[in-house]
């Protein structure tokens, strides 16, 4: 089953470490947030509707020959999965803690073998369609999501208003449906204090800054989440192209901030990711906090050429190899924290020393 085969491995198609540049951008998102036409709100429904919801779009999935050419799909109920499962399926960005924590039946998952697509069925909207790839690909993904979309209209009834657009749940989506965002790694723009600078004026242009699992989460080892906040007024391709444009101004000043760093700071700066480096190599206690603070530092290192012992994809993947649902998925069994802590340190010096 494609859903085994994706929850045992840590690879994922946005974590490639390709795309263009994809030294600062890990990946590029967009998600379509649709409701059907004359069938309650996810949580107004009763199961046998949930259910026919779910049995309606594995239908066109499984079905609809044009569906079939976007690639290898499975279609996946949740309540199916353990807990466990469900929480590394957050970890790997393919579903939100809301929809791994329901208790609701004719909950449902359909995704992609490369898991580059994926659907949420009966989270907060009846359908949440997402497309992940990575480096800076918003267009891309955008392209993708809309052939999904596509396909499945052609086959569903959408809640559509002539005046208002797509009708969904939270009134902060209705118009286009439509959150694109980009995972950005900034450490230069940390290190020399200029990230708060930069990351607070977008709220002025339409965008959010929000940590790696999105909405309600911290910034955490200089990963940034940038997305647009208006989803009713501008047409789909105005937001892909406002996020792109403005994306690539902030990359720019990452770059010149790293420059900054090699020119006056070098060797404060070499210091400070070989000591990240050392640490991860040798420590026999982790934390998440902490792995994905000196990861960031290493990181940086391989980008500016410091460091060529190891390569971005396998940073990129310790990234979900070190968060908990993972860590005990490799163990078999649930841990406490400080097992926890163990096992990702032992995992974090195989990893880059397997690479040396």
């Amino acid at each position: 089953m494609i859903i085994d085969s994706i929850i045992n491995r840590p690879y994922s198609k946005w974590l490639e470490g390709t795309g263009p540049f994809s030294e600062i951008v890990i990946s590029s998102r967009v998600r379509l947030a649709r409701n059907l036409l004359e069938v309650p709100f996810p949580h107004q429904m009763t199961e046998k509707q949930a259910q026919e919801v779910v049995d309606a779009v594995a239908q066109v999935v499984e079905k609809n020959e044009m569906f079939q050419q976007l690639g290898t799909m499975e279609v996946v109920t949740l309540n199916e999965l353990s807990a466990l499962d469900r929480q590394i399926l957050v970890e790997k960005h393919l579903i939100s803690p809301v929809h791994a924590e329901s208790t609701a039946r004719g909950r449902g998952l359909v995704i992609r073998d490369d898991e580059a697509i994926s659907i949420m069925v009966n989270e907060e909207d009846h359908l949440r369609i997402q497309c992940l790839f990575p480096g800076l690909q918003v267009k891309e993904a955008w392209d993708m999501a809309t052939r999904v979309d596509d396909y499945l209209e052609s086959s569903l009834n959408y809640a559509f208003d002539e005046k208002w657009g797509y009708l969904t749940v939270c009134p902060t989506n209705v118009g286009t449906g439509m959150r694109a965002s980009v995972m950005l790694h900034l450490p230069a723009l940390v290190i020399t204090n200029q990230a708060q600078r930069v990351l607070s004026t977008l709220s002025q242009i339409g965008l959010a800054v929000r940590g790696l699992y999105g909405e309600g989460t911290e910034a955490t080892g200089n990963l940034f989440q940038v997305s647009n906040q208006v989803t009713l007024g501008p047409r789909e391709e105005e937001i892909v192209n406002n996020l792109t444009t403005v994306t690539g101004h902030i990359i720019e000043q990452e770059k010149r901030a790293r420059q900054h760093l090699l020119g006056k700071a070098r060797l404060s700066l070499e210091d400070r990711i070989c000591r990240a480096l050392g640490v991860l190599v040798n420590a026999r206690i982790m934390t998440s906090e902490e792995a994905l603070s000196h990861l960031s530092d290493v990181r940086l290192g391989v980008d500016l050429g410091i460091i060529k012992t190891t390569d971005l994809k396998a940073l990129n993947e310790l990234i979900v190899l070190t968060q908990p649902g993972y860590l005990q998925k490799l163990a078999g069994q649930e841990m406490s924290a400080l097992d926890r802590d163990e096992k990702r340190a032992n995992i974090i010096r195989e990893k880059l020393n397997a690479h040396k």
